[in-house]
């Protein structure tokens, strides 16, 4: 784009131009012909003022650079929005490229229009590190600007697909960039929306621009379709036509033509030859009514045979993004599938438009469509987990589940009906509900069976949470589910968790080598903990504890700097040796702070010592550890630890079992830990021959009481030769 001109910031008085209406405004106007003459008029003077604005400016292919945002208005036009975006649209670079300020937009065309084109404006200002860092970024304002205005993203969504159809102006670099952009961020919002016919669109130009022999080829094949099929689509057509209109039905019947992208997306991710796809025979019925819906199905399952699970009912059960239908799928004539989608014509602009379609806000007292709902609830949703997200990737990773939505269908125990994404799990479930009823859960009832959280959901089933008060997140509830929420929720408890544990076990620590220095917490003089604190930039004392918890300071030297009398007594830096005294008592309930190496897998009742780590807090070695001889040259590392009487909770240990090697014997061996009453974490085989196996189980114990239990119904076994703890 090249430099404005000067231009006064003040909007110009006359209505419009004197030279005639370029062609670009008239089709504008003609799209929008659903409008009001005054409303038309107001259009027209916003094309007067962003010309007078980008004077001077011109697109990369030449063209004047108001060309551009008044296609944008006319995409949106082709959608039905009402004026006030159509007018947004038209003035949306004006803010960012043009001396035009947000005042003067306000003040000539209200408050709604500008607030539009700045939310608009703000998506733009943005600068990255690097290309992934961006696309996540802007994703996530995308959502905040959607938070207060959906319609800021319909004008996003028609000023990418009005630059989509003009990339061949851009370098090679820039097409591939925006295209492949175009069909990760654009494409799935417009899906997620509902904005069927915009999305199809920023698919095929994306496929078009990112891989365009493919797309040629495939668009040639589609093109010079066989005789053959062309004759069997119209007779299927004819005898559908003849069946439905012997029932007295008032309907419209098309054939729906695959698009390549929708070819190309088949053959990849199902492994299908181009043959194979387009094998398939797809038609749309438009009825009058849903009873005629159904009455039309009774027809074409009557006219050919039904596919057996193949029937959807999106009319009963809704998709999220306000989507309905009745999808079957038939025997054909030739030995073909035949796809067909019934819908009412409401149905069937919501289908193609989404949340633009039948556009209503509530200052004309109207009110918003079950897809705006629908659409609107969804965004809340994401806009809840990204405040929780740790950064712009964890959260674009997060949303890409919801955004191509695969769902099950659920019911509440009031039967009320819940859609989540194929795979969820009760634990999904009980995110989905309630941020706290997943925090709290411990199990679920599935169709009134108690099962583990980790199930997976079928369409159809009525969940039930049981939740605990005392019940807390656990790290392993990550690796099976499958929403966002309920990962994002998970992370978030679990870092609040490890916060609050980090700064108990670092408050118990520096008061236990405050009280070897003959002193405490409680008897330090303020000025001088307030001092410590402002010298190492701490904001509070709960951070200092925090970081002493995680291990990144040693309480020993904060203690010996607190304690001091005098500014040069003793050496900081020299190392402490362990002090005898209070232990630390592990009771089972810390999450995250104190870990259990890998290397000896401690369990209650070893004798055990804890090794300061910075960053992971304590970890607990067993005092026969191999590694403890290592650990001895930082003794001021090191930290008294003991087990809790009351430890509660189940530890890993490992086990190595030598086994007669036939069939049969890992099960039974397994079934001998299980009446044990222990679970099984991982099985490996560690050696082999002809005659005798050994096998490695990773087990969860009480203690070492839980573990010799265990052990002794293991060696019972007449296959078993021997069992050792490793």
């Amino acid at each position: 784009m090249s430099d404005p001109a000067p231009v006064d910031h003040r909007i110009p008085a006359a209505a419009a131009p004197a030279e005639p209406v370029p062609d670009y405004v008239s089709a504008l106007e003609s799209a929008a012909d659903y409008l009001s003459a005054e409303q038309r008029q107001l259009l027209r003077r916003a094309w007067a003022v962003g010309a007078a604005a980008h004077a001077g400016q011109t697109r990369k292919s030449g063209e004047p650079y108001i060309t551009h945002p008044v296609a944008v208005a006319k995409v949106l036009a082709e959608q039905g929005l009402d004026v006030e975006t159509l007018v947004a649209a038209i003035l949306h670079d004006t803010i960012e490229d043009t001396p035009l300020s947000r005042e003067s937009i306000a003040s000539e065309f209200g408050e709604t229009v500008a607030e539009l084109v700045e939310g608009v404006t703000k998506l733009d200002k943005l600068h990255f590190a690097d290309r992934q860092e961006a696309a996540a970024e802007s994703f996530r304002k995308m959502l905040l600007a959607m938070a207060r205005d959906l319609r800021v993203i319909l004008i996003k969504l028609a000023d990418r697909l009005h630059n989509m159809r003009t990339l061949g102006a851009q370098s090679p670099e820039a097409r591939t960039r925006i295209a492949r952009e175009t069909l990760e961020i654009h494409a799935p919002i417009a899906q997620r929306l509902g904005m069927n016919l915009i999305k199809a669109e920023l698919q095929d130009l994306g496929f078009k621009a990112l891989y365009p022999l493919r797309h040629r080829v495939l668009e040639r094949r589609i093109r010079t379709e066989p005789l053959v099929r062309r004759e069997a689509l119209a007779k299927i057509e004819a005898q559908l036509a003849q069946r439905l209109t012997k029932e007295g039905l008032h309907y419209r019947l098309v054939s729906r033509i695959k698009s390549p992208w929708s070819i190309y997306s088949k053959m990849r991710n199902e492994g299908k030859s181009f043959d194979q796809v387009m094998d398939v025979f797809g038609f749309r019925i438009v009825v009058g009514s849903v009873a005629e819906c159904y009455h039309a199905l009774g027809v074409v399952h009557a006219a050919f045979k039904p596919l057996d699970g193949r029937f959807r009912d999106f009319i009963a059960i809704p998709k999220a993004n306000g989507y309905q239908s009745l999808h079957t799928v038939l025997f054909g004539p030739y030995g073909s599938p035949i796809e067909v989608q019934i819908r009412t014509t409401e149905m069937d602009l919501i289908a193609e438009r989404g949340i633009a379609a039948h556009w209503a806000y509530k200052h004309d007292g109207g009110t918003a469509t079950s897809a705006q709902t629908r659409a609107h609830a969804w965004i809340v949703n994401l806009i809840e987990s990204q405040r929780s997200a740790g950064s712009s990737l964890e959260f674009l990773e997060n949303v890409k589940v919801d955004l191509f939505p695969d769902e099950v269908y659920l019911f509440t125990p009031k039967g009320d009906i819940m859609s989540l994404p194929r795979n969820s799990t009760a634990l999904d479930f009980a995110y989905a509900v309630h941020t706290d009823v997943g925090n709290h859960a411990v199990a679920a009832r599935v169709d009134k069976k108690l099962v583990p959280l980790r199930t997976k959901l079928a369409s159809g089933q009525r969940v039930e949470v049981i939740t605990a008060p005392s019940a807390a997140p656990k790290p392993q509830w990550l690796e099976f589910v499958a929403t966002s929420k309920a990962r994002t929720a998970i992370r978030h408890q679990l870092k609040q968790l490890q916060h609050e544990d980090a700064v108990e076990l670092g408050h118990r620590m520096l008061d236990r080598a405050l009280e070897g220095l003959g002193t405490s917490l409680d008897r330090l003089p303020p000025p001088r903990l307030d001092g410590y604190l402002a010298e190492h930039r701490y904001p509070r004392l709960e951070a200092l504890l925090h970081d002493i918890g995680l291990g990144n300071r040693m309480p020993a030297q904060v203690a010996q700097s607190l304690a001091r009398s005098e500014p040069d007594t003793a050496d900081l830096l020299a190392p402490q040796p362990p002090r005898s005294g209070e232990k630390i008592l592990i009771t089972g309930a810390e999450r995250g702070v104190i870990t259990f190496a890998n290397c000896c897998t401690p369990i209650p009742g070893d004798e055990i010592m804890g090794f300061h780590t910075a960053g992971k807090g304590i970890v607990v070695h067993r005092m026969d550890c191999p590694n403890v001889a290592d650990y001895r040259k930082s003794p001021e590392r090191w930290v008294q630890i003991g087990w809790d009487r009351a430890v509660e909770g189940f530890f890993q240990a490992l086990l190595r079992v030598e086994v007669n090697n036939h069939p049969g014997v890992l099960a039974q061996v397994a079934a001998a830990i299980a009446q044990a009453e222990s679970n099984i974490d991982r099985v490996d085989y560690m050696e082999r021959d002809t005659r005798i196996a050994a096998i490695r189980f990773a087990i969860e114990v009480r203690g070492r009481k839980h573990l010799a239990e265990v052990i002794r119904r293991v060696r019972r076994l007449a296959v078993v030769h021997g069992v050792q703890r490793l």
